[in-house]
C-alpha cells in the first residue's frame, strides 16, 4: 500500500487502520463498477465498506481524495504487473518478441489492470501529475521490456520506449473498454512492427 500510503491524508500506523483503507478502497471500486462515478462520496463508500464516516475521514477525506487513491491503486497495480512481465520475459527468447510482447501487454491490461470503469474514470484524468508520473515509469518499464526482448538496443533512444508505450496504452485501453473491439490490438500490432522496422530494429 507503499503507493497509497503517499496521497492519504493520513498515513495509518496500525494493522487495523490499514485494513479499513483497504476495505474503503476495495468499497469503492466495488461501488465505481456497479454504480458508476457519481457513487463515489465519502458517506457512500464508508457505508458500503462497513466503516464510520469519521473513521474514514481520517485518512480519505472526500471524493478527490478517494479517487486519487483508487489512482495509486490501478497504476501501482499495472506497474507491478509490467515489472513481473519483464522479469518473466528475459529469461525467454521467443522466435517473435515483437509479437510476444503485444500479446502479453494485451493479457495485462484485459485480464489484470483494474476494472473497466475505473480505468475508465482514469482515462479522464490523464493530465494529472500523478497519471503523468505513473506513464513515465510505465515507459522506462517498457524500455526495459524492449532491452529483455532484445528488440531494441539499451541505448536506444527514449522516443522509441515512449512511442511504443503511448501507442499501446491509448489502443489497449480502447481495445477493452466497454464497447470496445479487441480486434484493434491486431491493427496496434501491424503498426509497432511497420514503426520498428523503419527504425532498423
Amino acid at each position: 500500500m507503499e503507493s497509497v500510503d503517499q496521497v492519504l491524508r493520513r498515513v495509518p500506523t496500525q494493522a487495523r487502520s490499514r485494513a479499513k483503507v483497504e476495505r474503503a478502497l476495495s468499497a469503492a471500486e466495488s461501488l465505481l463498477e456497479r454504480e458508476g462515478a457519481d457513487s463515489i462520496t465519502l458517506p457512500r463508500v464508508a457505508q458500503e465498506a462497513g466503516v464510520s464516516v469519521g473513521a474514514l475521514y481520517q485518512y480519505l477525506p472526500d471524493r478527490d481524495a478517494i479517487v486519487e487513491a483508487l489512482s495509486a491503486t490501478y497504476y501501482a497495480r499495472l506497474e507491478e504487473l509490467m515489472d513481473q512481465l519483464v522479469a518473466q520475459l528475459s529469461q525467454t527468447r521467443p522466435d517473435d518478441p515483437v509479437g510476444a510482447v503485444i500479446g502479453a501487454m494485451a493479457e495485462l491490461y484485459r485480464d489484470a489492470s483494474g476494472t473497466r470503469a475505473l480505468r475508465a474514470m482514469l482515462m479522464g484524468a490523464s493530465q494529472t501529475a500523478q497519471a503523468r508520473e505513473h506513464k513515465q515509469r510505465m515507459v522506462a518499464k517498457t524500455h526495459d521490456l524492449l532491452v529483455a526482448y532484445g528488440i531494441v538496443a539499451a541505448d536506444a533512444p527514449d522516443t522509441v520506449a515512449r512511442t511504443l508505450f503511448f501507442a499501446a496504452d491509448g489502443i489497449m485501453h480502447e481495445a477493452f473498454a466497454d464497447g470496445g473491439n479487441a480486434a484493434l490490438v491486431v491493427e496496434l500490432e501491424a503498426m509497432l512492427r511497420a514503426y520498428l522496422d523503419g527504425l532498423g530494429t
